[in-house]
């Protein structure tokens, strides 16, 4: 999963920024003032974003607001549900006729965005709840989710290279105390209009709060900055002694105790206010809210029940493969027998953190060559393997983007913390899905696209994105990476725990499914251990309908590749479908498919 993709209209989007550039062009042709105004609406989009969402700001590489958190405040949330209706206004009646293609379609993908969040926040209603705005979750603390998780990728984002870094950094700790009073406030507005996540999910969160809360500077991980100066930093000897000074005052004074009111309210007052069910159809807003999340983070208008039934017969296709590769690794026995072995073996697990990151490194150079044979055009950006934060726990292996502006590369993170979490036989699809050419290769394409809206280049749609990342796990057949059958059988188990997301998504929140019935089905059907099992389904349960993104969209892209094949005979070329798919930067999968179709008619 790629973290932390969070753009979205902020609170200050007003008239005035898009008159002057319509004025302007009052004698141009319909057809020039019109994407005048429209090139004047994305410029105003993206730049409220970035001043509104502070720390979005920062992981894109944008420096200026580096000084500052979000206003979670409940004036802000109302504020920001406005202008998201005012702009999307403002966009419908700009006619998409006579706009060159890339704005119709830019204009579609904006407009799509802002009526996906304005139907989840008309179920929510008024209350000052502000759903996530890339999976609609209602809830901005949760085992998964919550200042205790994003603060440390901010940190690792932010660029400590003179003293102006470090002083704004001070300023943006400073300012953590109102930030978490106002968080603390929003979730006492969730328990009073009772949009409140299922108890059983959120019973380890107080903890999460522990090293953030730790008064000592050199526990806590916000400090990391302030303990080592890079060698090449200008900043003088006393300079690095008052800034590592001022920062320990500030984890002292302002850092741990906020984290700590944070941990004493839930633990104290949240956690017994969840609810007991675990449906999202048991929340205020009932079907029409998971419809909405559904759409929202699949990007389709596919119903609760369609998406069941694609889900089990993914399951039985995959299941089927998975058997004919067992037995093409010579195994004899039953399922059960085989993934006994395949997770006791210790010839299965790394040895040791640097072990482990080796063995990623190795299989990362391994497809890196082989990415010139499907893809006509590659990124520039790179991309290395990295250890992730011990803080960060047992958390699943991640990519973490980079930013061409900051000139950061992008990583991705091994969980060095569990060497037992993760076996060699699942490694290679691991990196084909989180770094290339998946997330990394798709989001890093986009970012280097110079004819798109520079707000299309950051923008994330959950069922294109992680629709991609599962389709670029399949590339490994054409690459050789899944000559060793029990590579292979990692991706097909990659591929059915995927598969099985849909069922067990739709099954715990429109079909009346219990929890427990849910870990037995995956307990069933796929390949995890049962602890794992455990906290995805957990995972399920709070953010309802994020996990049914990654079929949805893996399917809609290898349907379209079939049909492109299709249409093109001899003329299909599988590199430039690729760069099709991915040079447009991250759409809705309708308007992917209406790519597509144009990419088609013009390669004929």
């Amino acid at each position: 999963m790629s973290i932390w993709n969070r753009a979205v209209l902020s609170s200050c989007l007003c008239l005035a920024s898009a008159l002057p550039a319509a004025a302007s062009a009052a004698d141009a042709p319909a057809g020039v003032a019109a994407a005048t105004q429209l090139h004047a609406l994305f410029d105003e989009y993206w730049e409220t974003s970035l001043r509104e969402y502070p720390t979005w700001a920062t992981l894109v590489g944008d420096a200026r607001y580096n000084d500052r958190l979000e206003d979670l405040s409940a004036g802000a949330v109302r504020r920001r549900r406005a202008a998201i209706a005012d702009l999307a206004h403002r966009l419908e009646v700009i006619a998409p006729d006579g706009l060159g293609e890339q704005d119709r379609v830019s204009r579609s993908v904006l407009l799509y965005k802002l009526h996906s969040g304005m139907r989840v926040n008309r179920v929510v209603g008024n209350e000052p709840v502000e759903p996530t705005p890339w999976f609609g979750n209602v809830t901005p603390v949760t085992q998964m989710d919550g200042p205790q998780f994003w603060l440390r990728t901010v940190v690792q984002s932010t660029r400590f290279a003179a003293t102006r870094d470090y002083e704004d950094y001070l300023k943006r700790l400073a300012a953590l105390p109102t930030y978490l009073k106002q968080l603390t406030a929003m979730l006492q507005a969730g328990i009073d209009s009772k949009w409140v996540p299922p108890k059983i999910a959120l019973r380890n969160v107080s903890g999460q709060f522990d090293p953030m809360a730790d008064a000592d500077p050199l526990h806590n991980p916000l400090f990391g900055p302030f303990k080592s100066f890079a060698a090449d930093a200008n900043i003088s000897a006393a300079d690095q002694a008052r800034l590592r000074a001022a920062g320990e005052a500030a984890i002292r004074e302002q850092v741990a105790p906020a984290f700590a009111a944070l941990r004493a309210f839930y633990s104290g007052t949240y956690l017994p206010a969840a609810r007991e069910d675990i449906a999202a159809t048991k929340l205020p807003g009932g079907a029409e809210y998971y419809d909405a999340v559904l759409q929202l983070n699949n990007t389709t208008s596919l119903s609760a029940a369609q998406i069941h039934q694609i889900g089990e017969q993914e399951v039985a296709r995959i299941e089927n493969e998975m058997q004919a590769t067992q037995q093409r690794a010579g195994f004899a026995g039953t399922r059960a027998e085989f993934l006994k072995y395949l997770w006791s073996d210790p010839k299965f697990f790394a040895s040791s953190p640097d072990e482990m990151l080796m063995f990623y490194r190795d299989i990362a150079k391994r497809i890196d060559p082989q990415l010139a044979a499907l893809f006509r055009e590659l990124p520039r950006q790179t991309y290395g393997v990295r250890a992730m934060p011990k803080e960060e726990g047992d958390n699943a292996e991640h990519y973490t983007p980079g930013s061409v502006e900051a000139g950061r590369a992008g990583y991705f993170e091994a969980n060095t913390n569990n060497l037992r979490r993760v076996a060699r036989w699942q490694m290679t699809d691991l990196v084909l899905h989180e770094a290339v050419p998946g997330h990394h290769l798709q989001t890093a394409r986009a970012q280097e696209i110079a004819g798109l809206p520079v707000f299309r280049r950051h923008l994330w749609f959950p069922g294109y994105g992680e629709g991609w990342a599962l389709y670029a796990e399949t590339l490994g057949d054409a690459m050789g990476m899944y000559d060793d059958p029990l590579d292979k059988y990692g991706q097909l188990s990659a591929d059915v725990w995927r598969a099985a997301r849909l069922v067990v998504d739709t099954g715990m929140h429109s079909l009346g499914w219990s929890r427990d019935r849910a870990i037995q089905y995956l307990k069933d059907h796929t390949t995890e251990s049962s602890d794992e099992i455990v906290a995805e389904i957990d995972r399920y349960i709070v953010w309802p309908g994020q996990a049914t993104a990654y079929k949805i969209g893996q399917l809609r892209i290898a349907a379209l590749r079939e049909k492109a094949r299709a249409a093109l005979g001899p003329r299909f070329d599988l590199r430039d479908f690729h760069n099709a798919v991915i040079d447009g930067g991250a759409v809705p999968l309708d308007v992917l498919e209406e790519q597509i179709d144009r990419w088609i008619a013009t390669s004929r």
